[in-house]
């Protein structure tokens, strides 16, 4: 697929999960299995809801929706999940529509990845996928107050690429972080047309 940015656009952000990295079959398998693990259970409607939301905000939700309040903690419930989804994380491949983009505008145009995950979960889908030399501004779940939709994520990486956020194209995946492009007052791409999540 042959993808030109919009006009005028002088940096670029990209979401990781979903957006660069085909990882969401693996996170909802091991956020499914954690659940089950404590007699709980989340289908694929209620994880595409909060895609781009750190993992303590899921965990939270799923604390409240299965009503465990008192059976199970936030940090039970992320650790068995981190342990699932570490176990296969091996296997995630890089969404190619989106990643040739990046590797299109390297070193033509600053780019940065904006991301809800954590940094250590981040940096390795990264580096498995061989997309960690396109990026030198990386800003993830451990580096911001507000998350998406709230546009903090994504300001960071404008005022660290030193551009303007109306000169600024987001490529996302999730409702939470086109709302946060929009709001940021960036050009939001909507990638999940590009290819078949099959999650």
């Amino acid at each position: 697929m042959q993808y030109d940015i919009k006009p005028g656009i002088k940096g670029l952000i990209f979401d990781l999960d979903g957006t660069l990295a085909d990882t969401m079959p693996f996170h909802f398998k091991g956020w499914r299995t954690a659940c089950r693990k404590f007699g709980a259970d989340i289908d694929t409607a209620f994880l595409r809801k909060h895609t781009g939301s750190p993992g303590w905000v899921i965990a939270g939700e799923i604390i409240q929706k299965c009503k465990l309040n008192g059976s199970v903690t936030i940090e039970q419930i992320m650790d068995e999940k981190s342990n699932e989804f570490y176990k296969e994380q091996h296997l995630v491949k890089p969404i190619k529509p989106v990643a040739d983009i990046a590797k299109k505008y390297f070193g033509i145009l600053p780019m940065s990845v904006g991301t809800g995950g954590h940094r250590e979960a981040v940096e390795r889908t990264l580096e498995i996928t061989d997309l960690r030399k396109y990026f030198e501004i990386i800003i993830t779940a451990n580096d911001v107050q507000n998350f998406k939709p709230h546009p903090e994520t994504f300001l960071k990486c404008a005022a660290l690429m030193n551009i303007d956020p109306e000169f600024i194209e987001v490529f996302e995946d999730g409702d939470l972080g086109i709302e946060a492009a929009n709001t940021a007052g960036m050009i939001a791409t909507d990638v999940r047309p590009w290819y078949n999540s099959g999650w």
